[in-house]
Parts: C-alpha cells; sequence; structure tokens
C-alpha cells in the first residue's frame, strides 16, 4: 500500500474533485416512490453540480447508498504518491438486503478509468463510509454497535477490527461511541446518523431534550460519553447540539430514522436535510451554519430518503482532491 509514504483519511471538509450519487431506479426499493424520490436526487444533483463535479452510477445496481458502497480514498503528502482507492465490501448493513452488484461498483469505475488512484483489495473486510468519520489527523470515530453488529466482521474482537482500522485507514487512534441509536435506522448506527467531527475539534452531534422520547436516554449516555473524549493534544471536544427532528412515521405507523447529523459537505457549501418542520429545522441549520461559518448551509427536504431508512449523507460519496477523473 505504498507504505514508505504517509497516507491520512482526510476530513470531509477538505478539498473536493467530485461527489457520487448512485442513481435510483425501478428495480430497487425506491419502486413504489420513483417519481418523488427522483425529485429529490435532481435537488440534491443541481445543489452538488452547482460547487463541484457530480459522478451518477446508473443501474444495474441493487440500491442507491453510495456512502457504503463507494470508494474510501486516502491521500498522502508527498507529491509522487497516488491516492489509494480502498475497495471495503457492502454486504448490505450485515447481509440484511442484497449488495452484490453495489459491491462490484467501485471496481468497475476504476476499470473505466472514472477514478485515478491506486486500487486497494479490501474486500474480506466490511467497513461503509457511513459508519467512520475522520478529522483528516489520524483519529477516527465510530461506534461499537455497527462494527461489532451480527455478520460484518465476526469472529474479530473489538480490539482486531480496530488494529485493521489502524491499519487500512493509516489511523494513530479510533475513538468508539458505545451509545445511540436511530429508532428505524437499518445501519446498526452508523456515526454519520449521531455525531460528525468537523473543524476546530467540533464535534455536531444530536440530541434529545424530550424524556418521553424513546430515544432519550441513549442519546443523553451517547452525550455523556462525548464529554469524556480527548483531542490528540488532551484537550475537551468542542460539543455543539443538534436538535432531534420531531417523530416522522411510515404508512405502518413505524418510526423513521430522520437525523440533521446527516449533512453534506461540499466545496464552499454544506447541503443538510430537513424534515418540514420549520422551527427545528432552522434551529439545526444554524447550529451547522455556525461551525461553517465560512460555507453556504443549504436545506434540501429529505422526507422521501428517510422512507428508506437513510437520509442526505447516506446517499453521497465524496472524492478527495486528485480521485475523480475529468473527462473532457
Amino acid at each position: 500500500m505504498n507504505q514508505h509514504y504517509h497516507y491520512r483519511l482526510p476530513a470531509e471538509w477538505e478539498p473536493q474533485s467530485g461527489i457520487q450519487l448512485t442513481w435510483p431506479h425501478a428495480q430497487t426499493d425506491w419502486a413504489p416512490m420513483l417519481d418523488e424520490i427522483l425529485s429529490t436526487y435532481d435537488e440534491m444533483a443541481r445543489e452538488i453540480r452547482k460547487r463541484e463535479p457530480l459522478l451518477v452510477v446508473g443501474p444495474p445496481t441493487n440500491d442507491t447508498w453510495a456512502r457504503d458502497h463507494g470508494f474510501i480514498c486516502l491521500l498522502s503528502e508527498a507529491p509522487a504518491a497516488p491516492p489509494l482507492l480502498l475497495d471495503f465490501c457492502f454486504n448490505g448493513w450485515g447481509e440484511k438486503f442484497p449488495a452484490s452488484l453495489d459491491n462490484a461498483i467501485n471496481r468497475r469505475l476504476y476499470d473505466e478509468g472514472k477514478v485515478s488512484g491506486q486500487y486497494v483489495d479490501h474486500l474480506d473486510f466490511v467497513l461503509e463510509g457511513g459508519s467512520i468519520e475522520s478529522d483528516g489527523h489520524g483519529t477516527i470515530f465510530t461506534t461499537t454497535a455497527c462494527l461489532m453488529a451480527p455478520h460484518r466482521n465476526q469472529p474479530l474482537t473489538q480490539q482486531q477490527i480496530e488494529e485493521r482500522l489502524k491499519e487500512y485507514l493509516c489511523a494513530e487512534r479510533v475513538l468508539w461511541i458505545d451509545h445511540g441509536q436511530l429508532t428505524g435506522d437499518d445501519t446498526d448506527g452508523h456515526i454519520d446518523t449521531l455525531v460528525r467531527i468537523c473543524p476546530d475539534d467540533t464535534l455536531l452531534y444530536i440530541g434529545c431534550d424530550d424524556p418521553q422520547d424513546e430515544q432519550y436516554e441513549a442519546l443523553r449516555l451517547m452525550e455523556e460519553q462525548l464529554q469524556t473524549f480527548r483531542t490528540r493534544e488532551g484537550l475537551p471536544y468542542r460539543l455543539m447540539k443538534l436538535p432531534t427532528p420531531r417523530p416522522i412515521f411510515d404508512e405502518d405507523g413505524m418510526r423513521l430514522p430522520a437525523t440533521y447529523a446527516n449533512f453534506l459537505i461540499v466545496n464552499g457549501a454544506v447541503l443538510c436535510p430537513t424534515y418540514a418542520q420549520p422551527d427545528l429545522d432552522a434551529e439545526a441549520l444554524a447550529a451547522i451554519q455556525r461551525v461553517f461559518p465560512d460555507r453556504e448551509v443549504v436545506g434540501i427536504d429529505c422526507r422521501s430518503i428517510i422512507r428508506q431508512h437513510g437520509s442526505l449523507h447516506c446517499c453521497t460519496m465524496q472524492f478527495p482532491a486528485g480521485v475523480l477523473v475529468h473527462n473532457p
């Protein structure tokens, strides 16, 4: 893996060469609401294209969650070192859903010359992009509930998984979050639904102020654990709380995993999920704007996306600078 170069997993707010969207179609679970979800994807695509190139992956695919089947890319400060394009196994969040077509997308993109770098085969290890966050300086955040969930990487222990993460992602340390999972979440607690690392050692996290909410206690325990985390310099993180949307239910009365933490950072902007709850939407966008004062904050109605148990960030995967090939 070009071990003589020092690689790292860049933070999402670093310069990007483009964004991947894997497009909904009639052979996916989106079929009953295809027009509605395509309207949302069109809006996401327009906002992305205003700011950077967009790579659209079309059928055949099983589904559309680019965050979890997309390349995880490492960069080196050495000019001669190519980006590393890490291709991990995506198995439908622990074999819950078919994923063989999605799991083949990265190799296809590489073979077709859509991305530039050194392809690295990690298909013997299950890792979804939504399950990790990076500060760009060697610290990886993840959740115990997801990485230790059934049918991911058993029989590896938590310590063995941590060692793999450090090796594969060229990380110095891993901070494990042991609490917090949204009702209706298929991913077993992806970190990008709960806590996001932001510039200046800031953690934007979902909080809940309603003791009657079924998520209240787990999110309270998560908040307490975040208060114990320390930066590489040994200082507390700057904690900024996002509200929890009021419960949204599907037609069967099941709660959907709406979250404001599932925002996407792009060049010059942050695209944020909203849920037609004007007071809470405004509160969340204002909090995100405080953390990203130099970026435009754009709300996108994600009520369609959560009907398939994800949100905005889950639909996308960013490519760091130098990765996406810009064809004339």
